[in-house]
């Protein structure tokens, strides 16, 4: 038999597992089929009877959280850039300091005119596509990535935002043909040995791992990509909180020009780029 409680109780229980407030509101707006900015209204009807169904999945939901799955994954949807993507354990869940990387490309390119050709290598979800395409639906945008499943999550989003992006399966540069003006990537950067994984461990590692250093795709698209970008373009990598020396220095090896590091809202270098003599 279900015991039955009011919502603030159910917020309650959840905190005293150890969750956040906040993500035990998120979680409890999930089961009770409302969106995530309903939190107000959790409040006016704390009172209120959580039933049986909503009750069961909530209490799912919350056992998920405690052993650190992502809120994304049990929700099934991540904002970026103001788009509502579907992820799930199949690719990294979208962060916001990846909006800087976006909002630095469109910069970039503000005047660049129709079908100007992006690509974005590595594009998981397709988060970082799927923005710039939400802006320039005149840009032509290729997203790239070597695992089929993350394209298939990436192709789902395209369809269902009705934004029209090429999705193909290849590891990094290989296979793809043609100068691009712009040529973006949130490659996986974070040193195998990094302390930082235990708590990323729902998310897929190749996605995340970048060798002994977390440099190893940094290190191959900075090589590689040059001789994919048309004259004066931009290659823009993002990276780890102390990883921008390191990247100007393979970006200014490749021989591109202008490089130089962006700064994400906590005041992070987190994306680095340069322009293609």
């Amino acid at each position: 038999m279900v015991t039955m409680v009011a919502l603030g109780q159910a917020l309650v229980h959840a905190q005293a597992l150890g969750l956040e407030r906040l993500d035990a509101q998120l979680l409890l707006l999930h089961a009770l089929g409302r969106m995530p900015h309903d939190r107000a209204w959790l409040l006016a009807h704390d009172t209120d009877v959580l039933l049986p169904e909503p009750q069961s999945v909530f209490k799912e939901s919350v056992l998920r959280r405690t052993t650190g799955e992502p809120i994304a994954y049990i929700t099934g949807h991540k904002e970026f850039y103001g788009l509502d993507l579907q992820v799930d354990a199949r690719v990294l869940v979208p962060r916001p300091d990846t909006e800087t990387l976006v909002d630095w490309a469109l910069e970039l390119l503000a005047n660049a005119p129709t079908a100007t050709r992006v690509l974005d290598l590595g594009t998981g979800s397709g988060a970082i596509a799927l923005a710039l395409k939400s802006v320039r639906p005149d840009w032509h945008v290729v997203a790239v990535d070597n695992s089929a499943a993350a394209l298939d999550v990436a192709r789902t989003n395209a369809r269902r935002l009705q934004l029209d992006i090429a999705c193909i399966q290849t590891s990094w540069l290989q296979a793809l043909q043609g100068d691009f003006a712009l040529i973006v990537s949130n490659p996986p950067y974070i040193a195998e040995r990094d302390a930082h994984l235990y708590a990323l461990r729902h998310e897929p590692l190749t996605a995340l791992v970048g060798g002994a250093d977390g440099l190893h795709a940094l290190r191959h698209i900075a090589s590689e990509a040059p001789r994919y970008l048309q004259p004066n373009g931009w290659l823009l990598l993002e990276h780890g909180y102390d990883q921008a020396k390191a990247v100007q220095t393979l970006l200014t090896a490749a021989g591109l020009q202008a490089v130089q590091s962006r700064r994400d809202l906590a005041g992070t270098e987190r994306c680095t780029g340069g322009r293609h003599p």
